[in-house]
């Protein structure tokens, strides 16, 4: 577990080295009292750990940059990444347009996930409206275009991107789409046609992830119940972490058919491999029994598959 006395931690992601755990994570400082203030303060934090339990921070990785850049307002989501000489970290710039916020995915490099260059002021990748809501193309409060999930193409193809972003049609509550982006070298990006289809039930499907569990495929991704559509509310379905097995990792993806794999006490769920081999769930603890924001991230929980189901197990 790990919680910073002075800041909220939120969403995060992790690397392996092979002999640590880096967890790169959004963080701001309780000192704003009000959490929903956090969003427009976000910085990328560090820490490693040995077990995924027990974490040492050390330096920060990236914050807002001078005006004018792509991400002078926050630092938000993204992925981490290695090629041949190096680590990529991906994540989202977020800048204030005329009231709104726009937010657009850049990179900065590493050779040792500690000290860390950002590679531009402008983003490398940006929603294409022929497939994709910009802003003033619908009522959603922001341009939706965040939490980069970069893996490598399985064919040897070159690289993924795996994007929160809403479709250019459809009813306002119900335009969530994973966004595609697909790179020869990590570099130069194109945009591509969404993998999933708006009218799922989501008004956006965040911190995506896909992931291998004992052999088996999964795509997780959280969402809660404000952002779901009218529909899939009054199916009784409620927020949190959620999941759906897939056959490959670049999809197409039937969002609608996601199953809830935690409550909405969790958020930002990432799967791991434990040094044992265990596949485990980490998230960020959302709120208390009283529904006061916590701002921590949990201990690894065990996760296996019961009757076709995704589930977080206990295991002798």
């Amino acid at each position: 577990m790990l919680r910073l006395p002075g800041s909220w931690l939120w969403d995060f992601w992790l690397a392996d080295d092979g002999d640590r755990y880096h967890l790169f994570f959004l963080f701001a400082s309780r000192a704003l009292r009000d959490e929903r203030r956090r969003h427009h303060r976000a910085t990328i934090g560090h820490a490693i750990s040995e077990d995924l339990r027990t974490w040492a921070q050390v330096d920060d990785v990236v914050a807002a940059a001078e005006p004018p850049a792509f991400d002078d307002l926050a630092t938000w989501t993204g992925s981490v990444v290695r090629d041949d000489d190096r680590w990529w970290l991906f994540y989202t710039g977020v800048t204030p347009v005329d009231g709104k916020i726009l937010q657009t995915i850049g990179a900065a490099t590493s050779t040792d996930l500690e000290v860390w260059h950002k590679q531009s002021t402008a983003p490398l990748v940006t929603a294409d409206d022929r497939w994709y809501e910009r802003l003033g193309g619908g009522d959603w409060h922001e341009e939706a275009w965040r939490d980069p999930w970069v893996l490598r193409d399985p064919g040897g193809d070159g690289w993924h991107m795996l994007i929160t972003a809403r479709a250019n049609y459809g009813p306002d509550e119900d335009r969530g789409v994973l966004g595609h982006a697909h790179s020869p070298d990590l570099r130069r990006w194109e945009v591509r046609p969404p993998l999933s289809k708006p009218g799922s039930g989501f008004g956006h499907i965040e911190c995506p992830q896909v992931a291998s569990v004992d052999g088996r495929l999964v795509l997780v991704f959280s969402c809660l119940d404000p952002q779901f559509s009218a529909a899939r509310r009054a199916t009784g379905a409620t927020g949190g972490i959620l999941y759906l097995p897939a056959d490959s990792p670049t999809g197409p993806f039937d969002i609608a058919a996601a199953r809830q794999l935690t409550s909405d006490a969790f958020y930002c769920g990432r799967l791991i491999n434990d040094r044992s081999g265990q596949p485990v769930l980490l998230a960020f603890l959302y709120h208390d029994q009283g529904r006061q924001f916590l701002g921590e991230l949990s201990d690894p929980m065990p996760v296996g598959w019961e009757n076709d189901e995704l589930k977080v197990v206990t295991r002798q």
